[in-house]
């Protein structure tokens, strides 16, 4: 399947749900057999969604969730970007464009958005509830920016908030693409409340009829300890190396099992995503606000379509699930400063960017 903007209204329909509770505007992502992976016609009715309820004066805050009890959402619908980088065309490009402008306005929305971040947060569903001002995570949260396991780099504005968590806990979740639960979300920024998963049906219908900021105070529990606190020793050490290598030589060398266990997770990723990922990430700290790296974010994953190494890893994770993907190159010193360089190389003919939406 190929990812088109121009979908059925009605299969748009059916895979967003929208309607208004009281004063609050709830988005269903409604794909639970796909563990509601993002299309391009889904960002789109989102995005509609989201500006009619901006001016809409009964609508005082917006709720995302998810439907089924899996995941609010597992990223964007990777086959289709899996079809689109072989066949050499265009509709990635497109949906990416407008998903990053999404992933922006959600930043920026002036009404509260509460997102419910239960279960599987992976990807593209980061992008829809991790940029909001209410973000709720609940025992059976798993978040993650899993993308160098496929060859790809974190985006939807993950390097800004990977960037951003304390000392270097986001470049350790960037490149091993490791998920965390509910406390490390929130250690790390990716979230701001924790409440039980059995009590989100009574949140859910109390915020029809009251603001998140009173009706959360009821709710919010204790998520208990963080367990990447106790590993900020080795992490903050390891990662402030200057290359890939040099990280996973410091992580193999420190004497600590998590800090092994760390290294060869790494080295079963993608050699030339890795190297990106940790140029994008030291960037996106640099460029500070969210629109810029976005931006930057852009230029990657439209670069990536063009590596081999997206259709290998997708290939090798998702299509024919052998999990043995043939890098190309195979190994960290294979990957070249100019091989890096060209994923972040200007675009030509893509038409306004991300700021422009």
């Amino acid at each position: 399947m190929k990812i088109e903007a121009d979908t059925a209204a009605a299969d748009t329909a059916d895979t967003v749900l929208c309607a208004v509770e009281g004063r609050t505007g709830v988005i269903t992502l409604n794909r639970p057999r796909a563990l509601n992976a993002l299309t391009h016609p889904m960002v789109l009715r989102i995005a509609e969604a989201l500006t009619g309820w901006e001016r809409d004066p009964g609508v005082e805050q917006v709720l995302i969730r998810g439907a089924g009890d899996r995941g609010l959402c597992a990223g964007g619908d990777i086959r289709a970007i899996h079809d689109d980088a072989k066949a050499g065309t265009r509709a990635s490009a497109a949906f990416w464009r407008d998903e990053y402008r999404l992933n922006a306005y959600i930043a920026r929305y002036p009404k509260p958005y509460v997102a419910l971040m239960d279960g599987i947060v992976m990807g593209g569903g980061v992008g829809v509830s991790a940029h909001g001002s209410v973000r709720v995570v609940t025992g059976r949260s798993r978040v993650a920016m899993p993308e160098t396991g496929i060859g790809f780099v974190p985006d939807v504005g993950g390097t800004h908030l990977l960037a951003r968590a304390p000392g270097l806990l986001g470049t350790h979740l960037a490149l091993t693409g490791s998920a965390v639960g509910a406390a490390d979300a929130l250690l790390c920024g990716l979230a701001d409340h924790f409440v039980p998963a059995d009590r989100l049906p009574e949140l859910t219908a109390e915020l029809a009829g009251a603001p998140a900021r009173e009706v959360l105070g009821r709710y919010a529990a204790d998520a208990g300890p963080a367990a990447l606190a106790g590993a900020r020793g080795w992490i903050d050490h390891c990662y402030a190396a200057g290359t890939v290598e040099e990280i996973v030589d410091r992580l193999l060398g420190y004497g600590e099992p998590e800090a092994k266990e760390a290294a060869e997770t790494i080295l079963a990723k993608s050699p030339t995503a890795l190297k990106v990922t940790l140029e994008a990430v030291r960037r996106a700290a640099a460029l500070g606000a969210l629109e810029p790296v976005l931006e930057q974010e852009f230029r990657v994953s439209c670069n990536a379509l063009t590596s081999p190494d997206l259709v290998e890893g997708i290939r090798a994770q998702v299509v024919d699930k052998d999990r043995s993907p043939r890098w190309s190159p195979p190994t960290l010193g294979e990957v070249t400063e100019q091989d890096v360089a060209r994923f972040f190389a200007p675009l030509a003919g893509d038409g306004p960017g991300i700021a422009a939406g």
